[in-house]
Parts: structure tokens; sequence; C-alpha cells
């Protein structure tokens, strides 16, 4: 196993404060409308994470605790526990591990990361909060979510369509 570093989102020498952590998180599009004491509020829960190349962040059948936020880097979507390649690759800014703790579910795929990649790890409870008390945010990740399930859609239409090419050959 591999050496996770924990700690603040802010890097340099001397102490980082929350008011400089909140402007880190402002700029995330998806926090971008929080007020800044609950960006302050924010930091203050959560916790900046480091995973290298190829270390799971969690693995499909796992409990949803937490969300994640990925600040710096991408990481790699395996939704099929066989699967050798990527189903797809999501990168900075973008909010994983959300759709278990919106259906109170284990996870529905394991989450790699591709080289080095730096997340804000969020708890299901801090995460259900900011959603139940922010409207705007509760938005944006219902088009989140929809629009990764339009791209869903359309990767397989698109298998259905190569496999009946196969078929009628």
């Amino acid at each position: 196993m591999s050496t996770l570093n924990y700690g603040r989102l802010s890097s340099g020498r001397g102490i980082v404060t929350l008011t400089a952590e909140a402007r880190v998180l402002g700029n995330i599009p998806l926090f971008a409308k929080l007020p800044p004491a609950k960006l302050k509020l924010l930091a203050f829960t959560s916790e900046a994470v480091t995973f290298i190349d190829g270390e799971e962040l969690f693995h499909a059948g796992d409990q949803s605790n937490c969300a994640y936020v990925v600040i710096d880097g991408e990481v790699e979507v395996f939704t099929h526990a066989d699967a050798d390649q990527a189903s797809f690759v999501l990168g900075k800014n973008e909010l994983i591990g959300e759709m278990g703790i919106l259906n109170n579910a284990p996870r529905s795929a394991t989450i790699r990361a591709k080289g080095k990649v730096r997340v804000l790890r969020v708890t299901s409870e801090t995460l259900l909060k900011l959603l139940s008390e922010n409207a705007e945010i509760a938005l944006d990740v219902m088009r989140l979510l929809s629009d990764r399930l339009a791209n869903t859609l359309h990767k397989y239409e698109e298998s259905q369509a190569k496999l009946k090419q196969y078929e009628d050959r």
C-alpha cells in the first residue's frame, strides 16, 4: 500500500489559513457560488488527499462514506470489476463518489489515480448538508448527474449500433 498525503489544500511554506483554503475552494466551479463563511466551513470539514499513479481512491462495492473533488490531476473510472481499461477519465474540478452517497448504496465503480492526483475528501454528512442547504449547488450536482447519464446512454447506443453491425456481417 502506498503512502497517502493528508493535509490542507494550499501548498507552500508557513501556516495555511482557512481563508486561503476557502479561496482555493471558491475557484472550484461546484463551490464558486458558496458564500465565504460556507467555504471556510467546507475547508475546515474537508481534507486534501494525494494519491499516486494506480492507487485506488475507492473500489466498487465499498461503502460510500465520502465524495472527492479533483483538485489536480486525473482519475480513471472502471465500471466493470474485470476491466483492464478505464471506462472514462475525470479531471480537475470533477466530483466523484457522489452517486453512492445520494443513493445510500455501495460504490458502483472503482476509481484509480492516473498519475499523481490531489483531491478534496468530503464526508457524506458534509456533502448531504451542503446539498440540502444550498439549492444552487444541488442543482449543479443534478446537472452533473444528468450529463453523466446522457453520456452513458450515448455510449450504450454506440455500442448497440456496433454490435448490430457485427451481427449483420
